[in-house]
C-alpha cells in the first residue's frame, strides 16, 4: 500500500471514530485481528452506567445512599448532560436507582429485585412466542433440585419461616389472596435456602410471571388442602435434611400442580406469555 493510501485510510478511520463518539458510541474497532466483524460498539451511556454501578460497589453504597450531584458526575465521567441522564434513566429502569425530584433530590441507590428479571424474561418469551407451559416445565425441572440443595443447607430460622407459611395457608384456606401469598413465600424461601442466589432470583421471577389466578386458574378448597399437605411433606424432608426426600416431595408437588393445570385449564398453558399479562398478575 502506498503512503498516500495509508494516510487516506488513517484519516477515514479517524473520522469514523469521531462520528461514533458524536453518535454516543464508544470508539472501538469493528473488526478483530482476523478481519471478522465484532459486535456493535457499546453506547457511551451504557459504559457510563457500568462505571456508576462499579463505583456504587467500590464505595459500598447501600439502599438510600445518594449519588453525587449532577455537576460532579458530569466532571467525574467526562460526558455531556444528555449522556449522563440516559445512563441514570437506564439504571432507574433496572431498579439500581430511583430519581428523587425537587431540592436535595437526585439519584438514590436502590436494590434491584426479581421483578426486573421477570420483565426481561417475559419480553424475551413474548418475542420468542413462548407459552405458559414453558414456565411450568421450568418449575417442574428446577424446583426439585432447589429443594434437594436446601435440605442440606437450610437454617433453623428458615425452617421456622416455612412452618409459619403453612400456618398462614391454613388460616387463609378460605381467603384466596392470603393463601396464595403464603404459598409463594414457601417456594421462595426454599429457593433462596438452596444457597444459590440465581435459583432464588429465578423462582422469584417465575412465581411473579406464573400467577395462576391472574391467568384464570382456580384453586377450590380441596385443592388448597392438597397443597398444604404437599407442603408439609416437603417440610418434613427439609427438617430431616433429607436431600433425596426433599427432591421427591417437591417433584410430586409441582407435578400435581402441572397435571391439575393440564387437566382443568389446558387453555391457560397454551396461552402466549405477554408483557401485559405480567402487569395484571
Amino acid at each position: 500500500m502506498t503512503p498516500a493510501r495509508t494516510s487516506t485510510r488513517a484519516t477515514a478511520n479517524t473520522r469514523a471514530r469521531a462520528r461514533a463518539t458524536q453518535d454516543g458510541h464508544a470508539p472501538v474497532s469493528m473488526r478483530n485481528g482476523r478481519g471478522a466483524p465484532r459486535s456493535r460498539p457499546q453506547k457511551t451511556a451504557m459504559i457510563v452506567a457500568q462505571r456508576i454501578v462499579a463505583d456504587i460497589d467500590r464505595l459500598d453504597l447501600g439502599v438510600g445512599d445518594r449519588l453525587p450531584p449532577e455537576r460532579v458526575m458530569l466532571e467525574e465521567y467526562a460526558v455531556g448532560r444528555g449522556t449522563l441522564r440516559e445512563s441514570l434513566r437506564f439504571l432507574e429502569l433496572q431498579g439500581v436507582l430511583s430519581i428523587k425530584a425537587g431540592p436535595g433530590g437526585g439519584p438514590v441507590v436502590e436494590r434491584p429485585d426479581a421483578s426486573n428479571l421477570a420483565t426481561t424474561l417475559v419480553l424475551l418469551l413474548q418475542f420468542s412466542h413462548g407459552t405458559y407451559r414453558t414456565i411450568a416445565e421450568a418449575r417442574d425441572l428446577l424446583e426439585p433440585i432447589m429443594a434437594g440443595m436446601a435440605a442440606e443447607r437450610i437454617s433453623d430460622a428458615s425452617l421456622d419461616e416455612l412452618r409459619e407459611t403453612i400456618a398462614a395457608m391454613e388460616e387463609g384456606l378460605e381467603r384466596s389472596g392470603a393463601f396464595l401469598e403464603a404459598n409463594k413465600r414457601f417456594h421462595d424461601i426454599i429457593a433462596w435456602e438452596s444457597g444459590n442466589e440465581l435459583f432464588g432470583l429465578v423462582v422469584d421471577a417465575l412465581l411473579g410471571i406464573l400467577d395462576g389466578t391472574a391467568l384464570g386458574i382456580d384453586y377450590p378448597r380441596h385443592r388448597r388442602a392438597a397443597i398444604i399437605k404437599a407442603h408439609r411433606a416437603i417440610l418434613r424432608a427439609l427438617e430431616a435434611h433429607d436431600r433425596a426426600g426433599a427432591e421427591e416431595a417437591m417433584r410430586l408437588h409441582i407435578g400435581e400442580y402441572f397435571n391439575y393445570a393440564k387437566r382443568k385449564f389446558p387453555e391457560v398453558l397454551t396461552q402466549p406469555v405477554t408483557w401485559d399479562s405480567l402487569a395484571r398478575a
